[in-house]
């Protein structure tokens, strides 16, 4: 069998997600969101988002001047990382919010958009009481 037969993609290494000023974006991540930033070039800057590197980056071209797709990041209680996000002056478009039972508890998330209009959620498992 060949080799490209068990050739699988199965990792994600880098997201990219475009903005508009990259200084703007850099601070709004690394402060607001609390993100560690890994380092940055002209015109670019990149996080470590649990081993995926996130990348900030402006759009080179029309085609790619949209937001992103919706990232989910996980979070121990998605209460506490949406009352502290908030304080920080993170928009969010709802609140938190149950999704769906799960075998190991309820799954609870709540939306929030940066500010070039990427939208994304923090979301965790609730033990059931």
């Amino acid at each position: 069998m060949p080799a490209t037969a068990t050739f699988g993609l199965s990792r994600i290494g880098q997201i990219a997600i475009v903005v508009h000023d990259i200084e703007r974006a850099t601070a709004f991540y690394r402060d607001a969101l609390g993100m560690t930033l890994l380092f940055t070039v002209p015109g670019m800057a990149f996080f470590d988002a649990g081993g995926v590197r996130l990348m900030l980056s402006r759009p080179e071209g029309a085609g790619q001047d949209h937001p992103a797709s919706i990232l989910y990041f996980t979070v121990d209680d998605v209460h506490a990382g949406y009352d502290t996000l908030k304080r920080r002056g993170v928009q969010f478009v709802d609140e938190p919010h149950f999704v769906a039972p799960l075998a190991t508890g309820d799954l609870w998330m709540t939306f929030f958009k940066d500010l070039d209009g990427n939208t994304f959620a923090i979301m965790a498992e609730k033990a059931r009481a």
